[in-house]
């Protein structure tokens, strides 16, 4: 097996052995609890720019199942685990995890003490990481003058618009890093679905006749997102129902007054328990978060808090006072976690319902 390091951003090395592709890499280090998902994880655009560490000590013994995908590409810039395992379910028996990172060109370390990491990930704040050959003083400089992209939107949303054919109601998706599994849900409920750029305007969607509009889940900062886009949401929310997921949540809070800020500690995977206000009732979702809205910027004439972590504090839901807007941060698709979420896209097609018949009877 060839040596390798993971660097963190604070000095520290951690020595293992390579596997997937032998090319160096560095990105934000995240800390994924999940037992399963790993294929899930490394699909899913929301961990753009990433290096995903899994704590499930045996990763890679399911194969890779192409039926998996959150998305066509893969945005995950390397993988830390303890033991790697060469197992393929796929129907050529060549596509293990080994494998499809080398397809991919994806780097691996393993061989690590991810339990340990995750502690001194905690105890330091880390946030950059790099994989590389060696870990002498220039590695540990280039690490430090590592700059990595805001464009993260861009590299990972369709650059135009696309039709997912149904029969029920019409949706407009806006993609600002979207999952597949959020489409197979909406899916399931014979939405007619218009996939369409994160910079499409109102007036471009309202050319395509939506009776609700979904924001997607989505990797990077809400801080970075053109100020045309939060009144874009504005506009929406005045005129149509309207769904946030991950990121759109984030987007939806913003433009109804609120504030965003990183948390000192990213959470991913499906390990805390989330509160549902209404009821009380506590699910268990997968969540990929590092930013989170900030509790006394809410306006309490303007949002309901929904949906709340019982670990962390952060607000998990919201929804509008006065338009059929509602957001999760969580994954209510089910993806790399519980289906405790999907009664949420029931939740928003019942809107469009609702909202249709108010229409109607207007007129």
């Amino acid at each position: 097996m060839v040596k390798r390091y993971l660097l963190l951003d604070d000095g520290t090395s951690f020595a293992g052995e390579a596997f997937g592709d032998l090319t160096s890499t560095t990105g934000e280090l995240a800390v994924n609890t999940n037992l399963n998902y790993y294929q899930e994880a490394l699909t899913d655009p929301t961990y753009h720019n990433q290096i995903v560490t899994f704590l499930q000590p045996s990763i890679g013994n399911i194969g890779i199942n192409p039926k998996n995908y959150e998305s066509i590409l893969t945005s995950a810039k390397g993988i830390v685990v303890h033991q790697s395992e060469n197992i393929s379910f796929s129907q050529l028996k060549d596509l293990s995890l080994d494998s499809f990172l080398k397809e991919r060109h994806i780097p691996g370390i393993c061989q690590i003490d991810t339990r340990q990491l995750q502690k001194h990930v905690r105890e330091h704040d880390i946030k950059k990481a790099s994989i590389v050959n060696t870990n002498d003083a220039h590695a540990f400089d280039q690490l430090q003058a590592a700059v990595l992209s805001n464009q993260q939107i861009q590299a990972v949303a369709t650059p135009k618009p696309y039709l997912v054919p149904g029969s029920g109601v019409t949706i407009v998706v806006i993609d600002f890093g979207l999952r597949e599994s959020i489409i197979r849900q909406l899916a399931k409920l014979n939405c007619n679905m218009i996939v369409v750029p994160w910079n499409t305007s109102f007036a471009e969607m309202k050319n395509l006749d939506p009776e609700g509009v979904v924001l997607s889940s989505g990797p990077g900062s809400p801080a970075e997102i053109d100020a045309e886009v939060i009144e874009n949401i504005q506009t929406i929310q005045r005129h149509l129902p309207l769904f946030g997921i991950g990121l759109g949540h984030e987007l939806i809070a913003i433009a109804n007054g609120a504030k965003v800020a990183r948390m000192s500690i990213g959470n991913y995977g499906s390990n805390h328990p989330v509160r549902k206000i209404i009821t009380n009732e506590l699910i268990y979702p997968n969540q990929s978060q590092d930013y989170a809205i900030v509790t006394d910027s809410i306006a309490s004439d303007k949002l309901i808090v929904t949906y709340k972590d019982l670990i962390n504090g952060t607000i998990q839901g919201i929804r509008s006072r006065d338009y059929p807007t509602f957001s999760v941060q969580f994954s209510p698709d089910g993806s790399g976690g519980m289906v405790d979420g999907f009664d949420l896209f029931e939740e928003f097609v019942e809107s469009i319902l609702a909202h249709r018949r108010m229409a109607h009877e207007a007129h």
